[in-house]
């Protein structure tokens, strides 16, 4: 981690606004006997206190900061295509209705939504709610298939840069698991579980110190989710050319069972965004500032020298 020190400049002390002393200076009279005039003299009482020096740590490479806000719209449309070719072939069926001859879940799931939430009971088509309101719409297959590839191209390319940044800024290590991870896990899940009643009770809930760039919690997050990355694209291709990467399907338990991993994959991503956001934001403005900026003043020497070993 690259650190460096920065000393805030100070004004010259002798240039002082505040604090000018009047001095009386003797000055002999041309007769007898002597006369003190007072005389304003530039001499300085007080001076601005030298600001200790601010120690500031390199967070995130260029190529992994671009990544990761790349990755915001890419995720965006591959989830969103995604649903609306999921309409097309729900892998999640059951026997047609005898009333409404539906066999979708995700179709129950909008039936339910638009039957007991206030508002919708008049909503034109129940069954559509879900892929109306998380994807491209119903019906929407070829131009849902176009944007998907196109995404998943634009994913693939994104994670190759992601993976040159961590190598080359040195991030890759920080992900590596620790033999205290788990102590740790759990120590910063009673932290972010102890937070809001910290907030009701007005009580001080002090965040516990690492001297690691992450914590126990975030290694594992940072660490499984491009793991979900790689087996999303090697799902994703096992659907697509089913024939051509006939051995990469059968690792998968075949076409159908692909589909489902690709499935509950999208669904971790999903799962990691909420939360991660979250806590960004409650983690406070030095965070968020690291992974746009690169750079946070949020560290100690103990993080310094103990960081990503």
């Amino acid at each position: 981690m690259n650190l460096a020190r920065f000393r805030p400049s100070s004004r010259n002390p002798h240039k002082s606004v505040s604090g000018v002393q009047f001095n009386q200076v003797v000055r002999r009279a041309p007769g007898n006997g002597c006369t003190t005039t007072p005389r304003k003299e530039g001499i300085s009482t007080s001076r601005l206190p030298e600001k200790p020096d601010v120690l500031v740590a390199k967070r995130h490479h260029l190529l992994v900061r671009w990544s990761h806000w790349l990755n915001v719209p890419i995720l965006l449309g591959l989830i969103l295509s995604g649903i609306s070719i999921y309409w097309a072939s729900p892998i999640y069926q059951h026997k047609s209705d005898p009333l409404t001859g539906n066999f979708d879940v995700a179709a129950d799931i909008g039936i339910w939504i638009c039957g007991h939430v206030p508002g919708l009971r008049h909503y034109s088509s129940p069954p559509d709610w879900v892929y109306n309101h998380l994807s491209l719409g119903p019906g929407m297959l070829a131009p849902a298939l176009r944007l998907h590839w196109l995404c998943a191209y634009a994913f693939m390319l994104n994670g190759a840069v992601y993976v040159a940044g961590l190598i080359s800024g040195g991030g890759w290590r920080g992900l590596l698991p620790r033999r205290t991870d788990l102590l740790d896990a759990f120590r910063m899940l009673r932290y972010y579980l102890g937070i809001p009643f910290a907030k009701l009770t007005r009580r001080q809930w002090p965040h516990p110190s690492f001297n690691t760039k992450y914590n126990a919690l975030q290694r594992a997050a940072y660490f499984s989710v491009p793991l979900a990355g790689c087996l999303s694209v090697a799902t994703g291709w096992a659907i697509h050319k089913p024939m051509q990467f006939h051995s990469l399907a059968v690792i998968f338990g075949g076409l159908d069972s692909a589909r489902v991993w690709h499935f509950w994959l999208m669904w971790i991503f999903v799962l990691f965004a909420v939360p991660h956001v979250i806590l960004v934001f409650a983690d406070g403005w030095d965070t968020f500032r690291g992974i746009i900026t690169g750079w946070s003043a949020r560290v100690t020497r103990s993080e310094a020298t103990g960081n990503e070993r």
